[in-house]
């Protein structure tokens, strides 16, 4: 398991301990995979039957059904191969699982209501476990004050722990700073609501 039941609670506190030093809002949404690509199997399976009858028909006298029998056994088998999450994932070119993983930090921005927090200054930390990636979106008055290359660098710091194998640590310390670069632009108000809740969102 990625994130343990003891590392939700200490990421919530983490939140928790951000937010009080600022009024914007930091949300942790963690997910297992940002797609499926089940449609990898069947295609790279099929991409491989369809080069098998070639060096048959040009260099031996196989019956022409018997090469259609190795082809359709050689689709099912690699197909099942391929099905198998790991293969599927590993044979996924890496800008794809980029992409699909980009898209799903979107629409998670969006599913948890970032972008309607009082002074548009909403936070989302998004983890994707199987691509190992790892993105930070801030809403447009954040932008305004803080250089994307800052983002960038805690991103980068917390990939790396991630394959360091202490994503739950990356994460509080990826929170932490986020609500010291937040207290420094954005200081709380005098009533500061949360406006979102504080623990962590897991995504099978």
């Amino acid at each position: 398991m990625l994130i343990s039941a003891s590392d939700r609670e200490r990421i919530a506190a983490a939140i928790g301990a951000a937010e009080k030093r600022t009024s914007g809002e930091i949300v942790a949404v963690v997910a297992a995979s940002s797609a499926s690509y089940v449609s990898v199997a069947p295609l790279l399976a099929a991409l491989l039957a369809l080069l098998v009858p070639w060096p048959l028909i040009y260099f031996t006298w196989w019956p022409v059904q018997d090469i259609y029998y190795l082809q359709l056994a050689v689709f099912v088998i690699a197909a099942s191969i391929i099905y198998y999450p790991p293969v599927r994932l590993a044979l996924v070119p890496a800008s794809i699982k980029r992409d699909r993983a980009h898209k799903r930090a979107v629409e998670q921005f969006l599913a948890q209501n970032l972008y309607t927090t009082d002074g548009h200054t909403g936070v989302l930390i998004f983890l994707s476990a199987a691509e190992r990636y790892a993105e930070i979106i801030a809403d447009r008055n954040i932008y305004k004050q803080v250089p994307q290359e800052e983002w960038q660098a805690m991103v980068d710091r917390l990939t790396s722990r991630i394959g360091d194998g202490v994503a739950a640590d990356g994460l509080v310390e990826a929170i932490t700073a986020t609500g010291d670069l937040l207290s420094k632009h954005f200081p709380p108000g005098l009533s500061n609501p949360n406006e979102l809740p504080n623990h962590l969102i897991v995504i099978d």
